[in-house]
């Protein structure tokens, strides 16, 4: 069959995907100090891109070189746990960022990793059911009149996870209010302590705001389309339409570890000796707040 552009974009996309994630994976796995729970999660973030990325170029390459019913369904099921497992964990990173601030005194504890570890086991198990639902026989391979706008799901398997995203949205975009709320608040009363507020406040508390409007709106600019388009489309409108929704989807992978691990100065020394050996083994590492990640 002839290649389909946007099939070809979705590969390349998979590929720049799955290269980026994979040094962050390596890293995190390579540096000692990187155990944290923050790192944990952003670890199982990259490790669902990763995953994410390798399934959009196993789609390809099974598309065009292996037309199987059954392969399809593993592909589209793999495809649906990762990406799923990349939302989970941004609702982890959301979550933990949250308790940080909230419950600053007693963050650093047992109890912490714990709930890090609870919230993951969650985030991945959920995905991998969400994965495994159409290989299970939600699926529309038998009856074409039941198919999404992405075959072979259904339409209620697309509704569900549709639903699931734009709830995981909504408490994101309450946490991050909240988060504002707090960050506003501790530079006021710094403020008040020091009798008048510096130039400095100002400009570190808009910094933080806008970090968080960044992410948020990358992250809703990536999803709601696709979703939306999910819920109100019809599988019998034109595929251009699907692929033009889903490619932006896939680029909040791509993002994701600019905003939530290049950008972070115990990753970025890390890369330099994983990659050039440029600095000690030995470097301090100053530990950090996961609101700065």
């Amino acid at each position: 069959a002839a290649l389909n552009p946007w099939d070809v974009m979705l590969c390349v996309s998979g590929t720049a995907i799955a290269c980026e994630n994979a040094l962050v994976v390596a890293i995190i796995c390579y540096s000692p100090a990187l155990r944290t729970p923050m790192f944990v999660l952003v670890g199982s973030l990259a490790t669902a891109d990763l995953l994410a990325g390798l399934g959009l170029i196993l789609n390809f390459v099974f598309q065009y070189m292996i037309r199987s019913e059954t392969v399809s369904l593993l592909t589209v099921g793999f495809l649906v746990a990762s990406f799923a497992a990349s939302v989970s964990s941004l609702l982890a990173i959301t979550v933990d960022r949250y308790l940080s601030l909230y419950n600053a005194l007693t963050y650093y504890s047992e109890r912490t990793v714990l709930c890090v570890h609870t919230m993951l086991a969650g985030a991945w198990g959920v995905s991998l059911c969400l994965g495994l639902l159409p290989v299970l026989g939600w699926n529309c391979l038998h009856d074409r009149a039941a198919c999404s706008v992405v075959r072979p799901l259904t339409k209620s398997n697309m509704t569900l996870l549709s639903a699931s995203f734009f709830l995981i949205f909504l408490v994101m975009l309450h946490l991050y209010i909240k988060i504002c709320q707090i960050v506003c608040r501790h530079a006021h009363q710094i403020a008040l302590q020091q009798h008048f507020l510096t130039a400095s406040h100002y400009v570190a508390t808009k910094k933080g705001v806008s970090t968080l409007a960044i992410i948020l709106g990358t992250f809703g600019a990536s999803w709601l389309p696709f979703a939306i388009y999910c819920v109100v489309g019809d599988p019998d409108y034109p595929s251009v339409y699907t692929y033009a929704t889903l490619l932006p989807a896939t680029y909040n992978s791509m993002i994701n570890p600019i905003i939530y691990a290049y950008r972070n100065q115990e990753i970025q020394r890390s890369m330099w000796v994983l990659l050039c050996g440029c600095l000690q083994a030995k470097v301090s590492f100053r530990s950090r707040s996961p609101s700065d990640v």
